[in-house]
């Protein structure tokens, strides 16, 4: 793939390197791939390095000097390194695998939570975010008699951040926001909230599940404390994840889990943890996956971030525009300029599950449901969306299919 940063993508070229774009849901009947928001679609590159790394290098990793072992350590580790620049880490002791971006929360409310967290602290949130992003600082407050606080959405689908001062007057010890809306598509503007944050003494985690895969993002940039993401929705495969975390803030989080290759010494009683990022890597990890999600990371550095939110932004403005004309469909979120290439939207009269369904008859696949993030479908009076999302591979002809979809689902509901 030979682009140069003023090109357009070449999606037809593009999806040929994705062998599932290829399959028909029945005879005569296409594919269309409208749930990349849920997971993403995975290019050869990325099969193939899973593949070679089973074929040619299998072995444990970190403990063998064996010819395997080595090669499966620097593969493992040269992954690491490839994300740490993909995301602009000053280290690449700052990133650490996970299984997913839940996980990587996890660990952040769990560890550090657990250790400066006192009673009476508060945590700051918006109503926008995953249940991923939700109960485990739930589940932390429980624990430890913590507040949450709760920045609100507005009804076009945006943060209200005129209220964010009077929040962040009341100390709160981290704000955790996601990036990207799985639902609004909302583009949070995580720069100046974390400028906000910081000067009232609040670190900052982010959500770039949704953002890592669709936009250039860059943690020295956003001056982002902690960003948790997944292998999965940007190319990569199911299983793994990372946290970056400046490595002052690491350094001072004790394990999150115990077993081997945390460690640096274990007596009987006692033990004294590894160096980063080990630390927080305990046991036999991933590593096909790990060596998998730096070759979805090349993948995208080739094409260039910069082009695929070009792209996806041309595509959900096309889309949105499509929507808006179709009686009785309301999308939610805010306009194109604002958002990521996410569309989720009713139908009037029919639920979101009958369109998924019947939608699915026409080789579509879109998401139905609350899409895990069920107090944002209540703030909207919703028990439901249908939910269409875009990605690199997908083209305005797809935009043109969904439309002559739901053309069906409204003959068929009257």
């Amino acid at each position: 793939m030979n682009t140069t940063k003023t090109d357009r993508i070449d999606v037809l070229r593009i999806r040929d390197d994705f062998p599932i774009l290829k399959r028909e849901i029945a005879p005569g009947i296409p594919l269309v791939y409208l749930d990349s928001t849920a997971t993403s679609q995975k290019p050869l590159a990325v099969i193939r390095a899973m593949n070679e790394y089973y074929e040619r290098n299998n072995a444990n990793i970190h403990r063998g000097v064996h010819t395997l072992a080595e090669e499966a350590t620097a593969q493992y580790e040269a992954a690491r390194e490839k994300i740490a620049r993909f995301i602009g880490a000053r280290k690449s002791r700052e990133v650490i695998f996970v299984r997913n971006t839940t996980e990587a929360i996890n660990l952040v409310a769990f560890s550090w939570g657990r250790k400066f967290l006192q009673r009476g602290d508060r945590i700051l949130l918006t109503e926008m975010e995953h249940h991923s992003n939700l109960v485990p600082w739930q589940m932390l407050a429980q624990e430890k008699e913590l507040f949450l606080d709760f920045i609100p959405v507005t009804n076009e689908g945006l943060l209200d951040l005129s209220e964010i001062e009077q929040f962040l007057e009341q100390k709160p010890k981290i704000v955790a926001i996601t990036h990207m809306s799985n639902v609004l598509g909302t583009i949070n503007p995580i720069r100046q909230i974390t400028r906000l944050a910081h000067a009232a003494g609040a670190l900052v985690l982010v959500d770039g599940a949704q953002s890592v895969p669709h936009l250039p993002v860059n943690v020295q940039d956003l001056d982002v404390d902690f960003l948790a993401f997944s292998a999965h929705k940007m190319l990569g495969p199911t299983g793994i994840g990372a946290l970056y975390g400046k490595e002052e803030l690491l350094e001072a989080m004790p394990p999150f889990l115990g077993g081997g290759d945390m460690i640096k010494k274990v007596y009987l009683r006692s033990f004294s943890p590894n160096d980063l990022p080990h630390k927080f890597e305990a046991g036999t990890p991933a590593i096909a996956e790990a060596i998998g999600f730096g070759a979805a990371v090349d993948y995208l550095s080739r094409v260039g971030m910069e082009r695929v939110a070009a792209h996806e932004y041309e595509l959900i403005g096309y889309a949105l525009e499509a929507l808006s004309e179709i009686e009785g469909v309301k999308v939610y979120g805010p306009s194109a300029e604002q958002k990521g290439g996410v569309a989720s939207f009713t139908m009037r009269g029919v639920h979101p599950h009958d369109v998924s369904q019947i939608l699915d008859s026409e080789g579509i696949a879109v998401r139905a449901g609350h899409h895990c993030a069920m107090p944002l479908h209540e703030k909207f009076g919703l028990p439901a969306t249908t939910r269409a999302s875009f990605y690199l591979y997908n083209t305005r002809e797809e935009v043109d299919q969904l439309v002559r979809g739901l053309a069906k689902v409204k003959k068929i509901f009257g």
